[in-house]
């Protein structure tokens, strides 16, 4: 795999002048009347309209063929690709309701290393010889990462509606915007080292039940769902008892400018840790968009997390600044992180308490140009460097603080077609 991604990197290097300026996701400002903006998903969504019948079918993918580099003793070298794809089908029904049909999917089991792929810090979730993922993403659950049957209910006025749903395995509401679903984290191929404290790990969740009201620029939702993590590398759709719950509060202030708060009980989470009988949640987000002087625009993602609980630690705080700078074909982005880890998650020895949570940082800045285009579809050649900055404890065990870097190709895209 690694030598036909070197070879389609250098394919695609004469296309470097001949690539167009395309369009890039939109924001919530960019709905028209016949649309509401999905928060959680990130996207604008259909709604229904009085003698204005729609049918619609929206595909949307991202993946990212990518060589990691990462300094000894804890960094390997590996291939890998992370990647999602969205089906949306979706009919109105009269003039109040909209049916859709969402599957998430994604073929990481199969595209990982089986150590899952590199990235220092990073903790979550076991391999399948029951030993831990360390210093690695893991795989999402494959090949069914989500799959939401909804109805959107319109009222009167445009920006009012009300949601229901169920989801043998979705999104609780809880957490910022999934990183795969938010705009400063599209651009990006590796997973938030906070996925896992207080920010998106509920976007995998089973057997949740939902409904969300929004009245002019507010929205409340509200799920229930089975507290207990999908095993990431079962193939299955495992069912079970609504256990826990979740509510999450968005506020809109502009069409450019919104927050999140969130909080969630979580009755045992880890199949793997049947002592942890419950945890909790809390997470707050802010989200902005501005377009600059010369055609340039800047997203900015702003994120707190905390996990009370998890890991034989009693808290765990994460914070995330993300941005996208882009103009045209030109991509610029990045991601700060301060949280804490403990030296048990990690496997250090040798700390006074092994379950403390102490503060580690990583910056990343990373570049993409887009290289080609082809229907719907984008082609981009990326890069980015992470450097981390760790707690003394910590610096025996990764020689200091390390430097890592990626090179990628993304190949990216979204279509939607009337039926």
């Amino acid at each position: 795999m690694r030598s036909l991604f070197l070879l389609m990197m250098c394919l695609l290097l004469p296309f470097l002048s001949f690539a167009e300026e395309n369009s890039h996701p939109m924001g919530p400002s960019d709905c028209s009347h016949m649309e509401v903006w999905d928060y959680p998903m990130g996207m604008c969504m259909p709604r229904p309209m009085a003698g204005m019948p729609m049918k619609m079918l929206m595909f949307h993918g991202n993946a990212f063929m990518t060589e990691t580099l990462e300094e000894k003793p804890r960094g390997r070298n590996a291939f890998s690709v992370p990647n999602m794809f969205m089906l949306d089908a979706g009919s109105s029904i009269g003039a109040h309701h909209y049916i859709n049909l969402d599957f998430m999917g994604t073929l990481e089991k199969w595209t990982y290393p089986k150590e899952g792929t590199p990235e220092l810090l990073q903790i979550g979730e076991s391999q399948e010889d029951g030993t831990p993922f360390l210093d690695a993403q893991h795989p999402h659950s494959s090949p069914i990462m989500g799959l939401t049957l909804s109805d959107t209910i319109a009222f009167g006025n445009a920006k009012d509606f009300a949601k229901i749903w169920f989801a043998p395995r979705g999104e609780s509401t809880d957490g910022p915007v999934a990183f795969m679903h938010r705009l400063t984290g599209m651009v990006n191929p590796d997973a938030p080292l906070g996925h896992h404290i207080g920010q998106d790990v509920g976007h995998i969740s089973s057997t949740v039940i939902g409904g969300a009201l929004r009245m002019s620029d507010s929205t409340l939702e509200l799920s229930t769902f089975n507290g207990t993590e999908p095993i990431p590398t079962k193939v299955d759709l495992s069912l079970g008892t609504p256990n826990s719950y979740a509510a999450r509060w968005t506020q809109a202030f502009t069409s450019y400018f919104y927050v999140m708060a969130s909080a969630a009980y979580v009755k045992s989470p880890e199949p793997s840790e049947p002592e942890l009988d419950h945890l909790w949640r809390y997470s707050m987000s802010a989200y902005e968009d501005n377009h600059l002087e010369s055609g340039w625009m800047i997203h900015n993602t702003l994120i707190w997390g905390l996990i009370n609980g998890y890991d034989s630690a009693s808290a765990l705080n994460s914070f995330a600044e993300e941005f996208w700078l882009h103009k045209g074909v030109r991509n610029i982005w990045g991601r700060l992180e301060v949280l804490q880890r403990t030296p048990a998650e990690l496997e250090i020895s040798g700390s006074s308490d092994a379950n403390k949570g102490q503060w580690v940082t990583a910056l990343t800045l990373g570049y993409t140009h887009e290289v080609a285009s082809y229907g719907g579809a984008k082609f981009g050649l990326g890069g980015s460097l992470t450097k981390d900055f760790l707690p003394s404890d910590f610096q025996s065990a990764y020689g200091g603080n390390p430097v890592s870097g990626k090179v990628f190709l993304q190949v990216s895209g979204m279509n939607m077609w009337d039926l």
